[in-house]
């Protein structure tokens, strides 16, 4: 038997692309399964993203781009970050990569070691934590809970600092719970930060136009007394309906970006040539689409939400950003992942257990509204259904 280092004996993974292989499994068997796991707009791309890169291709853009990413994609980030954020980057600071993950992989990878501490909110986006475990890092969540709104708590975020502790990874609006964290808060965090400078610190701001009812998303960003070490992860997959192009973007301080651009030449060495060109035109082309989206993932909010607070034993807090609801539900006598297992096997519905989130997210299950009204309401029948033949 070939023996490979221990660290790929501690990687973990993302089970919503379990529960989609699944699902996709039980739909080829004939099964109607209605998908509310996988974390993705159902709208297509926008047809002028999509014409930008087939004139890409026929211009001739085939070949290798810088391992930065092409100049006109890196200074159209910065003039979509002077718009939503009002402030200024250098082009010379953002990179382009093959989707979000990768500024994960490359943050975590700077800080994490055997011996480092690296604080990750929980319950969050499961690649953080798997992707810590891999370096040899001590994980050390922040919990993220309801009873905050799912926003996390500045106090006792900085209460779990300590000498170890090399990275802050933060997320907000936050996937899987649509908390968004208060600006105060975040300002409250920041203040406190001052007192631990070997502190870095990652926020993923992913989900940062997708915010409801007059919410705002606050970026890092508009903190300049951490920019030194602050790096923000962003990117076109989820605000242009563009998961499968994987394009994303992330800016760096001056002292790490030059080690992440040595990262990308030795890991992917580019980004597709013409997909970032179809960046170019999503940043800077009319966003009637993004707003037509919006309005429907807000539609669809509202559905859930009432649909969910009608069942037996569930309540669920209206989400405030992305497009996931997490209904709490400790009042149908269910584990999290037992229930989403057996919503999928017998009433046909895919969803996540809240577990796979973080060891936080147990009582828990998380729904994706990327998908259609009608199914939706579909969904929350055969939940209702299902719940009362027990």
């Amino acid at each position: 038997m070939l023996q490979t280092v221990p660290a790929f004996d501690r990687i973990g993974e993302e089970n919503a692309f379990a529960v989609l292989a699944r699902a996709t499994e039980l739909a080829h068997q004939g099964r109607d399964i209605i998908n509310l796991g996988i974390g993705q707009p159902d709208f297509r791309t926008p047809e002028h993203i999509v014409e930008a890169a087939v004139k890409a291709l026929r211009d001739g853009h085939h070949g290798y781009t810088p391992a930065t990413g092409i100049l006109p994609a890196r200074e159209a980030v910065v003039r979509r970050t002077l718009m939503t954020t009002g402030v200024e980057v250098s082009p010379d600071n953002v990179m382009i990569l093959p989707g979000g993950k990768p500024t994960m992989y490359a943050a975590i990878v700077m800080f994490g070691e055997p011996g480092a501490e690296i604080l990750y909110p929980d319950p969050g986006f499961p690649i953080y934590r798997s992707m810590i475990e891999f370096t040899g890092a001590t994980p050390v969540p922040v919990p993220i809970r309801e009873e905050n709104g799912f926003a996390f708590s500045a106090e006792e975020t900085l209460s779990l600092i300590t000498p170890k502790t090399r990275l802050l990874i933060l997320n907000s609006p936050a996937n899987p719970t649509g908390g968004v964290t208060p600006r105060e808060e975040i300002a409250k965090l920041v203040k406190g930060l001052e007192a631990h400078p070997h502190v870095a610190i990652l926020s993923d701001e992913i989900y940062d136009v997708m915010t409801y009812d007059g919410e705002e998303a606050t970026s890092l960003l508009t903190f300049p007394q951490i920019r030194d070490r602050l790096i923000v992860l962003n990117g076109w997959s989820k605000t242009w309906a563009m998961t499968g192009w994987r394009l994303g973007w992330s800016i760096w301080p001056n002292d790490l970006y030059d080690k992440v651009r040595k990262l990308a030449v030795n890991c992917w060495s580019c980004v597709n040539a013409p997909a970032q060109y179809a960046g170019i035109a999503a940043i800077e082309g009319p966003q009637d689409d993004v707003e037509k989206m919006m309005r429907a993932f807000d539609a669809r909010r509202r559905i859930v939400v009432e649909g969910l607070n009608g069942l037996p034993g569930i309540t669920c807090q209206t989400p405030k950003g992305a497009f996931y609801a997490f209904p709490n539900i400790g009042g149908t006598g269910w584990k999290a992942k037992a229930l989403a297992s057996s919503l999928l096997e017998e009433a046909g519905v895919a969803l996540i257990g809240g577990p796979d989130f973080g060891i936080l997210g147990e009582g828990y299950i998380r729904l994706s509204y990327a998908n259609s009204e009608e199914n939706i309401l579909r969904a929350i029948e055969r939940i209702r259904d299902f719940l009362a033949g027990q």
